[in-house]
């Protein structure tokens, strides 16, 4: 006769499989996961020095990990937590941009603001992608730096590659292109904005439809008046919503082909990606204000530092070899697609008002 104690598994090295397995992938997956979050914080310290608090963490973070990569290769034992955190981690934070979006907001620009930035998104990504094609660079690094170009820079690039799984080295290199142009564009698009006599929401518009990152869409928004700050936010995230088109068809573009008619079921991806998915979903979630503000506020705060952590895992597997093997032409490509969608943005804005 058996006691109820004894038909209570314990939690030892005799107790239940399903225990024993998430002890033993929590155990691979910590020291890479430590290693990730110490260059996560590093990346948010060092913003406090001198010269270094314009940069973003996301940045930062990046080049942390290409320098600390480089100087001491990955030792195997990070290497399942660092592959977490560069993939897993990165949809998750992807997904979690649905909640800076409502579409009341997007309504705000009315529909010749929201048809500007389909328009725009969408030009200069094939646009992108046929100059990139002529100039003989990679299709991957390409699709990433027509991404972040179009969409919303590291954020985009993130989520493209999550669709099209290309080369670290890729992803490190597309992100100091979109990094170093939507820089460029945050100080002198004021200066053009004032020189061409735009008015506040037409500036505004502009610069929404234009500039790469949302932090640099902030700062050069408001140089032009509040009213000018707020458009150039709304017209930001209507773009950030238009990611989700992207990458669903980036998704099955880049999806595996059928050998003799078939797939098999186990390497087949979902159909629409599942962060994609979620992006929506919180995004019609923010919409309906079912989402408490402190928690949807607090969600808001983390997301930056989930995209820093999981871009400091790519730039752990980047090589510097591997970035001059690609040259020069990928960063005159992202010169160019920049001035495109600037002057596409330009003309469009001439008949918003």
């Amino acid at each position: 006769m058996t006691t109820g104690n004894d038909a209570i598994p314990t939690l030892g090295s005799d107790g239940p499989s399903w225990y024993e397995d998430g002890r033993r992938r929590i155990g691979r997956r910590l020291p890479g996961l430590v290693l990730v979050g110490t260059i996560t914080a590093a990346a948010y310290g060092l913003r406090s020095l001198p010269g270094l608090s314009d940069l973003s963490p996301i940045i930062l973070g990046v080049l942390i990990g290409v320098l600390l990569g480089n100087i001491a290769p990955l030792q195997r034992q990070f290497e399942p937590g660092v592959a977490l955190s560069g993939k897993g981690l990165l949809r998750a934070a992807v997904a979690m941009l649905g909640l800076q979006v409502t579409i009341g907001q997007l309504l705000g620009i009315g529909a010749w603001g929201l048809f500007s930035a389909a328009f725009v998104l969408f030009v200069t990504f094939f646009a992108t992608l046929a100059i990139g094609r002529a100039m003989n660079i990679s299709p991957q690094l390409t699709v990433l730096i027509a991404s972040g170009t179009s969409v919303c820079g590291a954020a985009a690039v993130a989520g493209a590659n999550s669709a099209i799984r290309a080369s670290d080295e890729d992803v490190t290199y597309a992100i100091g292109c979109i990094t170093l142009f939507g820089t460029i564009a945050m100080f002198a698009y004021p200066a053009i904005g004032h020189f061409l006599g735009l008015e506040a929401r037409q500036y505004g518009l502009w610069i929404g439809l234009s500039v790469h990152e949302v932090a640099q869409v902030v700062g050069a928004g408001f140089q032009g008046g509040d009213q000018a700050g707020q458009t150039a936010v709304i017209a930001k995230l209507a773009r950030v919503l238009l990611l989700a088109v992207l990458v669903f068809g980036l998704a099955l573009h880049f999806s595996p082909r059928p050998n003799n008619g078939r797939v098999r079921e186990a390497t087949r991806p979902p159909l629409v990606p599942i962060f994609i998915i979620a992006f929506l979903a919180l995004c019609v979630a923010n919409s309906a204000g079912v989402v408490p503000e402190t928690l949807r506020s607090t969600l808001i705060e983390i997301t930056p530092v989930m995209l820093t952590a999981a871009l400091a895992a790519l730039g752990l597997g980047t090589h510097f070899g591997r970035l001059r093997q690609l040259g020069l032409k990928p960063l005159a490509l992202c010169a160019i697609a920049t001035g495109l969608i600037a002057v596409l943005s330009l003309i469009l804005v001439a008949d918003f008002g």
